[in-house]
Parts: C-alpha cells; sequence; structure tokens
C-alpha cells in the first residue's frame, strides 16, 4: 500500500497526537517544523472564533518556513474533532476548517459519513481513533481515509488491548494508513510501531514536556518525574476511560485507588465554557511511556533525539 502523498514531507514517521488544553499553534508550527504531523483539537480554541485565527497563524507560519526552507519543507498539520453528539461546536468548527482546506482531519468518540465526505470535498484526509476491531470497521465503512489504533497505556482516552493484537486484527483486512498509539516515547518504539504493522507512532505525552506545550510547569515536571506506575486508568472525568497521573488526582482530593465510576450518558464535550471539562482541568492526562521522557526540552531537541534513536533501532536491526 502507498501512504498518501500527503506524507511525504514527514522527516520521521511520526504524528504527534491532539492534547486537551496541551496543543496549541505554538506546539503545532513546531512539530511541523521538524518534520513530524502536528496536531491540536479544535476544541482548544475558545471561543470558537478562536480557531479562525489559530489555522490562519498555523497556514501562513508553515507557508513562510517553507519558502524559506524548500529544502527542509514542513510537514503537514492536523485538527482533531470530537464527534460526540454533545459537541456542539463541530458544524461551525469543520467549516473553519474547510475555509483552511486542513490537510488531516482526526475524527474521536463517533464516526460521520457526512464528515469523512466533506473533509474530501476540500480535499483533505480523514484519520479516526479505534480501541478495537469493531470500531475499525464501521469508521472505515463510514469513510475514514486512515485510522489510529489506540492501544493499552495510550494517555487521555485509551483502549484496553495489547498493541500487538490490535494492530494485528487491523492488518487482517485494511491496508490503509494506520497509526500506533500507547506508550510511544522513543525512536525506537516507533520503529517498534512499523515492524508490527503500523505506519506511524502517535506520540502525545513526550510532547507535553516542552517548552511549546501549553501546560502547567508543574504538570511538565510530573511527565519528566513520573513512571508507568504513576498512571490512573479511569472514567470519571470524561465518562470515557483514560489515563491519568496519579499525582494530580490527589491534589484534586481524590483517592486514585477508589475512583467512582463515571457515566458515559452524560459524557459532555459542548463547546461552552461551563462544560464538565472545566471541572476537571487540573486532572493531567498522561501515557505511560513517560519514564523515557528525562528532561523539558524544545520540540526540535525532542523530535530530533526521537530521530537519532531510531535511526540507532534501525542500525542495530541491520547488525543483527
Amino acid at each position: 500500500m502507498t501512504l498518501p502523498a500527503i506524507f511525504d514531507r514527514l522527516r520521521l514517521p511520526v504524528i504527534a497526537s491532539p492534547m486537551f488544553i496541551i496543543s496549541g499553534p505554538e506546539l503545532v508550527i513546531a512539530q511541523c517544523k521538524a518534520g513530524i504531523v502536528g496536531s491540536f483539537p479544535a476544541l482548544n480554541a475558545r471561543p470558537q472564533a478562536m480557531l479562525d485565527e489559530w489555522l490562519h497563524r498555523i497556514t501562513e507560519e508553515l507557508a513562510a518556513h517553507d519558502r524559506d526552507h524548500p529544502d527542509a519543507p514542513s510537514a503537514p498539520f492536523a485538527v482533531n474533532q470530537i464527534v460526540h453528539r454533545s459537541n456542539d461546536r463541530l458544524e461551525a468548527d469543520l467549516e473553519t476548517c474547510a475555509k483552511w482546506k486542513v490537510p488531516i482531519v482526526i475524527t474521536s468518540l463517533g464516526a460521520r459519513e457526512d464528515l469523512n465526505t466533506a473533509v474530501h470535498g476540500w480535499g483533505g484526509i480523514t484519520l479516526h481513533d479505534v480501541i478495537d476491531d469493531t470500531f475499525a470497521h464501521k469508521a472505515v465503512d463510514k469513510g475514514a481515509d486512515g485510522l489510529i489504533a489506540v492501544a493499552t497505556g495510550a494517555g487521555g482516552h485509551a483502549g484496553r488491548l495489547s498493541p500487538f493484537a490490535l494492530i494485528a486484527e487491523i492488518r487482517q483486512w485494511f491496508d490503509g494508513p494506520l497509526a500506533l498509539s500507547g506508550s510511544i516515547a522513543t525512536g525506537g518504539a516507533v520503529l517498534a510501531a512499523q515492524a508490527m504493522g503500523a505506519d506511524f507512532g502517535y506520540i502525545g505525552s513526550p510532547f507535553i514536556a516542552t517548552t511549546e506545550a501549553n501546560a502547567d510547569p508543574a504538570y511538565k515536571q510530573g511527565i519528566v518525574d513520573g513512571r508507568a506506575r504513576d498512571i490512573v486508568y479511569s472514567n470519571l472525568f470524561t465518562g470515557v476511560h483514560g489515563n491519568y497521573l496519579r499525582q494530580s488526582i490527589v491534589a484534586a482530593g481524590l483517592d486514585p485507588d477508589a475512583l467512582p465510576e463515571g457515566d458515559f450518558k452524560t459524557m459532555n464535550f459542548g463547546g461552552d465554557s461551563g462544560s464538565k471539562a472545566k471541572a476537571w482541568k487540573d486532572i493531567w492526562g498522561s501515557g505511560q511511556g513517560i519514564g523515557a521522557v528525562d528532561r523539558v526540552e524544545p520540540v526540535g531537541d525532542r523530535i530530533a533525539r526521537l530521530k537519532r534513536e531510531y535511526d540507532a533501532a534501525r542500525a542495530r536491526l541491520r547488525l543483527g
């Protein structure tokens, strides 16, 4: 299978995951300039009119970079859309994305054929988050171009399945673009994802600990100090199971070992600032791979390190 030409500019087979609050224009622009797909959730731009400003800035700054660096052009960027019915901004956000012809749209918590058709209409492609093979089939049946396999250990809304099982099942029938999410924090892990059958590593948590991330300094340091054992899996905060830093749960006055169950039926991703997510804004999402993160550093340095690790892993395999 030949990947869509939109991925030809990548200098490392990595897609940066869109992170609630954390991902903004500064982070996305730095990621794209360094040669990986940068992304952000549309709902991070509040109020809705700010999405137009963000897309204008990203588009213009990346175009300027490409003019000045024709030998190292920027990678494409992506916007994440929450498709759940509680997202009352979805239609307006899609119109704004159409205006700027967003190259990649990442869809989560629901698959809609009309959304995929709309993105294709302006020349973009869609990638859909899935946690198992059943959801993967539904997404492709409704027109998604590619999939993001969210395995156990991923930050934010994570699945329960081993990446080995999830990738193997999807690749039995799907030969389109496929990214793997779940504790990928090193260049060697990116290569391992490809060895399993994925095209890309999907990386989030390590980018929290970067200078460009819109994160509290204590959150960034929590990523640096944290280990896999510090990650708590719960559905309390959004109604969907996800992984979170233990210390942030403790700081909120909760017992991370005795969290009540959340309710999927009350899940709310509304565009208003009073949505339920606001109540948990200081609960910090994180994947299990943070033990590999040992410092806060600029995005360019982190990606350069990933590239060195990736090349070293390839060299080790050639020598084997």
